[in-house]
């Protein structure tokens, strides 16, 4: 099993150290032929404007799309916005995973908070029964889902703040910013 970091910006070195306390093989995306051997691949918090664009310089648009058609990808925060085939404004989108994303829906970085999250799905994939704790920066909200999306998780208010389509995952937190290696963990079972 190797995992593939979109390193283009954003945190993708506290991704892959969370991937190697779970034993997985891990190698940093930079350029399409950084995809060959990769079983799933993750795409980080950041700017993901900045993402789109670097993305687009590097030619990785369409090699990423290929890659999400047969293998499993997970944006966090900026990444599931990179994710989505919707945010209501025109910036360069994989345009994968069948959600519309709404980009700094808390606010600005002095509105960055943690929260507790059931999550039902990760519970039962990892054989736990506590709460994920969840750290919310300049995050964006699914806001609505369509096709075969499932929501794993959303606030007590109900803002969608997980989803699963298939292989591909969507997260508006950053779990590469906490001890919990369980969504890590969730991730390689879709990929494998």
């Amino acid at each position: 099993m190797k995992i593939g970091v979109l390193a283009l910006q954003g945190d993708f070195a506290e991704h892959i150290s969370m991937l190697k306390q779970i034993d997985a093989d891990t190698a940093e995306v930079r350029l399409p032929k950084h995809l060959d051997g990769l079983d799933g691949l993750i795409m980080p918090g950041g700017e993901s404007t900045t993402i789109g664009k670097l993305a687009e310089a590097y030619g990785l648009m369409e090699p990423l799309r290929e890659f999400g058609k047969s293998r499993a990808i997970w944006g966090t925060c900026a990444g599931a916005i990179f994710l989505s085939k919707d945010i209501g404004r025109d910036q360069p989108l994989l345009g994968l995973m069948n959600i519309k994303v709404r980009r700094n829906a808390f606010g600005r970085q002095v509105d960055s908070f943690e929260t507790d999250l059931n999550i039902d799905e990760l519970m039962k994939a990892t054989g736990t029964q506590h709460p994920y704790h969840a750290v919310f920066i300049r995050a964006p909200i699914i806001e609505s889902v369509s096709g075969n999306v499932k929501v794993l998780a959303a606030l007590e208010d109900g803002r969608i703040v997980a989803a699963q389509e298939g292989r591909w995952l969507a997260t508006s937190f950053h779990p590469e910013l906490t001890s919990d290696t369980r969504f890590h963990e969730f991730f390689i079972s879709l990929a494998s």
